[in-house]
Formats: structure tokens, C-alpha cells, sequence
């Protein structure tokens, strides 16, 4: 393997919410004047939190070692209400009124433990034949997905209805929008995706985070981590 130059390494960064992840490498590629920028693992516009990006080609090469890593994230998930993406920049699918109890509420949360199967949701970025799910269902065509496993630890943190809070911890290709519409499946009243956070991935941590707009051409390096 070649040795990384000094500029190349990781750089953990506290995305905002609006800012797609194309958006952060190309931000980064004008600071640092390095074209060569990946990151382990995509987030939604509407999400926030820790993005671990890959700056230079030695660590780019990396990605799937870090991408396989587990993540977690805090989560809120408002019931009542179907939308075609599971999160709320969808359409709305169907509303409702039933107001779940606490101990109804656990018991859905009960059931994203552990390995189970999960559907990846239209909306996502997952390849089925070569094309994205998200670019069909913008077509309005739904196809038949395979199931997937995951592994899931889901925690309560609040629930003040309609809105829950939860704090999931998760295997590789898990989707917290898929979790939240099997809730609101479970509940009989419908739910999707409000926000999301991603607190973890790996051993990297949001409070080890930098936001975007501290860096600087003159000051980026500062922040970099070597392997």
C-alpha cells in the first residue's frame, strides 16, 4: 500500500440538515484543493449528525472498511401519518387519529431488536438490476425488493404523543425510515421519519465532530485523524 500523504485522512464532520453528502465533498474539495473525497456512509438531506469523510486517495480505498461499521442514531418518528418516502418529505399517504398507549408504544419498539428481515424502502439508494429505487419510485413504479438482515437495538427515549423518540443502534444497510414505517405499521395508525441524527459510526463519535463552516483552507489539516 502506498503511504497516505500528510494532507490524506479522515475527517469527521457534523453535518447540518439541508446539505445532501455530494453537497460535503464538494464543499471539501474547495477548501482543501484535494479532489480525491468519499465518506463512509450517505445522509439524507433532512438528516444531521456524524459523516466520516475520506480525504485522499489512500483513504478513499477505505471505504468499505469503514462503511461496514455499525452506526447509531437518535430518531423521531411521528405517528399518524403515512408519507410516500417514510420521512417527512414525502406526500402524505394516510392519516389517523388512534392515539397509541405507552404500552403499545414499547411493545412496537420491542420488535426492532435484534437480526430480523427488513425491506429496503422505494425511496432509498439501494441498486436492484442497476438502477436506484429512489430514480423508479419518482417514476411511480414499485418492484418487488428483496429482504435484507439487519441487526437492531431500539431504545425509547420519549414519547409525547405523536411523537416518539428512539435511539437505534444498527448494522450496515439498515434503514431508520423502514423502522419507523414498521412502527406506525405495528400501532395501526401510521408513522414516518421527522428527523434524524447520526450519533455514531464505528468508534467515531458526533462529539469528536467538526461543523463545515470552521474550516478553512488554512486550517483543515488541523482536524484531520491518520489510521
Amino acid at each position: 500500500m502506498t503511504t497516505p500523504l500528510k494532507s490524506e485522512g479522515i475527517l469527521l464532520l457534523n453535518k447540518s440538515c439541508g446539505y445532501t453528502s455530494f453537497d460535503l465533498v464538494r464543499k471539501l474539495r474547495k477548501i482543501t484543493g484535494i479532489s480525491k473525497i468519499g465518506h463512509a456512509g450517505t445522509l439524507d438531506p433532512f438528516a444531521s449528525g456524524l459523516m466520516v469523510m475520506l480525504i485522499g486517495r489512500s483513504y478513499t480505498k477505505m471505504s468499505d472498511r469503514f462503511m461496514s461499521s455499525d452506526k447509531a442514531y437518535k430518531a423521531c418518528v411521528k405517528l399518524g401519518e403515512d408519507t410516500s418516502t417514510f420521512d417527512l418529505e414525502g406526500d402524505t399517504a394516510s392519516t389517523s387519529d388512534y392515539t397509541p398507549s405507552l404500552e403499545e408504544v414499547k411493545a412496537a419498539i420491542q420488535e426492532q431488536q435484534g437480526t430480523k428481515e427488513q425491506i429496503p424502502p422505494m425511496f432509498s439508494a439501494k441498486k436492484v438490476q442497476g438502477k436506484r429505487l429512489y430514480e423508479l419510485a419518482r417514476k411511480g413504479i414499485t418492484i418487488e425488493r428483496k429482504a435484507q438482515l439487519v441487526t437492531l437495538e431500539t431504545n425509547l427515549i420519549r414519547y409525547d404523543y405523536p411523537e416518539l423518540e428512539i435511539d437505534v443502534t444498527c448494522s450496515k444497510g439498515t434503514y431508520i425510515r423502514a423502522v419507523a414505517d414498521e412502527i406506525g405499521k405495528k400501532l395501526t395508525c401510521g408513522a414516518h421519519l421527522k428527523s434524524l441524527v447520526r450519533t455514531r459510526s464505528g468508534h467515531f463519535s458526533l462529539d469528536e465532530c467538526v461543523s463545515l463552516e470552521t474550516l478553512e483552507p488554512s486550517n483543515w489539516q488541523e482536524f484531520l485523524r491518520h489510521l
